[in-house]
């Protein structure tokens, strides 16, 4: 395997640190760190960006560059990963849907959450708060409906599982209460937050799915969305 070959996974390294952060940042708040929330914009957009990458590079490292001709400076000598370091240039953000559908015929399921993150993470770039309440609530709803069933099809990983383990429940806690869709392939520890008052809330449907897929990671380590 070459270099360039290599592209995808060091890619997929970097998002996962990303989302490591996004999940961390985006459930907690309160005195002394009432900035993690719009951090967890900030850090869930790269994730998204990083882990889009990655989808399309497998398909061919070289996709997610703008001008892969201007990679080419010499006539004579092989491509390599310093030359691509050096001169690639790749999509913004913003063309990474349409690249996916163009590289692997997949559309992102909520583009509306993806474009407000977008427009929230530039916003917070510029030094500007976005107009939101809960910054930490786009997070989570931005990875869970796009980027959670892109990297369980395309890596068999869950973002569930991209946080550090005493902070997983919480992590789900909110979850449940934004009524979002996750998967796991592991068993789930539940037993730092009471989810049956996370349940409360949310709708009929969404709460029976819930019990009967915790009850099912708890004892069965099988997969289900």
């Amino acid at each position: 395997m070459s270099e360039i070959d290599e592209i995808p996974e060091r890619i997929f390294r970097m998002a996962s640190d990303a989302l490591t952060q996004a999940n961390t940042h985006a459930i907690f708040d309160g005195p002394g760190v009432e900035h993690w929330a719009n951090m967890s914009i900030l850090d869930a957009a790269h994730a998204g960006e990083l882990f889009l990458k990655a989808v399309i590079a497998q398909a061919h490292p070289l996709l997610i560059f703008r001008d892969i001709f201007s990679l080419d400076k010499s006539a004579q000598e092989p491509l390599d990963l310093r030359q691509v370091i050096e001169h690639g240039r790749t999509y913004n953000l913003e063309h990474l849907p349409k690249l996916l559908w163009v590289v692997h015929g997949e559309r992102l399921p909520d583009l509306d959450s993806f474009e407000e993150l977008r427009k929230a993470r530039n916003a917070i770039q510029h030094f500007c708060a976005p107009d939101i309440d809960r910054p930490g609530d786009l997070s989570l709803t931005f990875l869970y409906r796009n980027i959670d069933p892109l990297i369980k099809r395309h890596f068999s990983v869950d973002a569930v599982n991209f946080v550090a383990e005493d902070e997983q429940g919480y992590l789900i806690e909110q979850l449940v209460r934004l009524e979002l869709c996750f998967s796991s392939s592991g068993v789930i520890e539940i037993s730092e937050f009471d989810v049956s008052k996370a349940l409360e809330t949310v709708s009929v449907p969404y709460r029976r799915k819930i019990e009967r897929q915790l009850c099912q990671y708890q004892h069965d380590p099988s997969n289900m969305r």
